[in-house]
C-alpha cells in the first residue's frame, strides 16, 4: 500500500466522526431502553433495585387485590416503554437525514429534547425514589450525547434567522389533503405534551387519579399500609412516563414542522405512532383496565394522529418529494 493511501486519522476520532455517530448511539439507547422495558413489563418482572426498594417480590405483591396493583404498575411501564421506543425512532431519523444534511433546526431539537428528557430524572425530587439504574444510565449517556452535539455542530451549513425556525416546511394551502394531514399531527403532538406534562405533574403530586384507584380497588392509605414504598415507587414510574411522553410530542411536533415531505419522515411517524400509541392503548384491556374516560385521550389523539398520517400519504407525490 503507498504511503498516499493509508489511512492516518486516529482510532477514536475515526469513531466519533462528526458526532453523528454518538448521537445515533443515544437514539439506540433510547429505542432499546424501550425494548427492554416492554421486556420487563411483559414477563412481570420488576427491576433488581425495584425489589430491594420495596422488599417485596413482584409475586407476593400479586397476591393483593388480584394482581391489579402489580398490573398497573405493567400498565404504566408498557406505555413508557413504546414512548422510549418512539423517540429512539424519532433520534435516529433525526440523526440520519435533516442533521446530516445540515439543517440547524434538527440540531437544535435535539439540544431542546435533551434537556428535556434529562432533566425528568430530576422529578424523583417530588416522590423521594431516586432510581439508582435509571440515574448511572442518564449520567453514562450524557457525556456521549453532549460530546456528539458538540461535533456535530460543525457540520451546520450556517447558522439561520430564528425567524425561518417559526416558518413551517409546508408552504402548501392548509386546506388541502397535505395541509389538514400536517395540522391533524401536530394538533396530536400538542395533545402529547400537554397530556404528558400533565402525567409527570401528577406523578410529582396526587400520583393516581380517581380511575386508577377505582381500577385497583384500593385507596392510597392503603396502599401504604400494604409498603410505605409503595407508592413513591409508582410515582416515579408515572414521573417517567409523562417526561417520555412530553418530550416525544415535542419532537414530533417540530419533526413535522420542520421536516420536509419525504417518504422517510412519513415512515419514522408511522413506526413512533405505532409503538406510543399502539402501547399505551393496547395494555389496557391487556391488564383489564377499560374505563372508557380514562382510555379517551389516548384514543383521540390516536385517531388524529392516524388521519394525520393517511391524509399526508394520500397527499404525498413521490415523484416530485412534494404534498399536494
Amino acid at each position: 500500500m503507498t504511503p498516499e493511501k493509508v489511512d492516518h486519522r486516529g482510532f477514536l476520532a475515526a469513531l466519533v466522526s462528526d458526532g453523528t455517530p454518538l448521537l445515533f448511539l443515544t437514539g439506540l439507547a433510547l429505542l432499546f431502553s424501550g425494548l427492554f422495558a416492554l421486556f420487563l413489563a411483559v414477563t412481570g418482572h420488576f427491576l433488581p433495585h425495584d425489589v430491594a426498594f420495596l422488599e417485596m417480590s413482584p409475586e407476593k405483591l400479586c397476591t393483593i387485590n388480584e394482581c391489579r396493583i402489580v398490573h398497573f404498575m405493567i400498565h404504566d411501564r408498557v406505555s413508557f416503554g413504546g414512548a422510549l421506543i418512539a423517540l429512539g425512532l424519532l433520534y435516529l431519523w433525526l440523526v440520519e437525514f435533516p442533521l446530516r444534511q445540515g439543517y440547524f433546526w434538527a440540531w437544535l431539537l435535539l439540544v431542546l429534547s435533551g434537556i428535556l428528557g434529562f432533566a425528568s430524572f430530576l422529578t424523583y425530587l417530588g416522590y423521594g425514589y431516586l432510581d439508582t439504574w435509571h440515574g448511572v444510565a442518564t449520567l453514562s449517556l450524557l457525556p456521549c450525547f453532549l460530546l456528539g452535539l458538540v461535533l456535530s455542530f460543525r457540520t451546520i451549513d450556517r447558522l439561520p434567522c430564528w425567524k425561518s425556525l417559526l416558518q413551517p416546511a409546508f408552504l402548501g394551502p392548509w386546506r388541502s389533503l397535505g395541509g389538514m394531514g400536517r395540522a391533524c399531527l401536530l394538533f396530536a403532538s400538542v395533545g402529547m405534551v400537554a397530556g404528558g406534562a400533565t402525567i409527570m405533574v401528577v406523578g410529582m403530586t396526587c400520583v393516581f387519579v380517581t380511575e386508577d384507584l377505582a381500577f385497583m380497588g384500593i385507596t392510597v392509605p392503603e396502599l401504604e399500609a400494604i409498603n410505605p414504598r409503595l407508592v413513591p415507587l409508582i410515582a416515579h414510574d408515572r414521573a417517567g412516563f409523562g417526561g417520555g411522553v412530553c418530550v416525544c410530542g415535542l419532537v414530533i411536533g417540530c419533526c413535522v414542522w420542520k421536516g420536509a415531505p419525504s417518504r422517510n419522515l412519513w415512515q419514522v411517524l408511522c413506526l413512533a405512532g405505532i409503538s406510543g400509541f399502539g402501547s399505551a392503548i393496547l395494555v389496557h384491556p391487556a391488564v383489564g383496565y377499560n374505563n372508557f374516560i380514562h382510555l379517551l385521550p389516548a384514543i383521540a389523539g390516536a385517531a388524529i394522529f392516524g388521519l394525520g398520517l393517511l391524509l399526508c400519504f394520500k397527499s404525498y407525490n413521490p415523484k416530485t418529494s412534494s404534498i399536494e
